[in-house]
């Protein structure tokens, strides 16, 4: 019986985690590849108009 709330409880709870560390995931990607293209980019004037 045990076993079975168990089971029952990580099966609710997967999905929300699942998506919780992809956002995460997602957020130090993006800071990650910002940087980056600063890095790259530097002394452009087209940086003036990012945001």
């Amino acid at each position: 019986m045990a076993g079975g709330i168990i089971i029952a409880v990580v099966l609710l709870l997967a999905p929300i985690i699942i998506v919780a560390s992809m956002s995460v995931v997602a957020a130090i990607l993006g800071a990650l590849l910002n940087n980056d293209a600063k890095q790259r980019h530097e002394g452009s004037e087209l940086l003036d108009s990012n945001y």
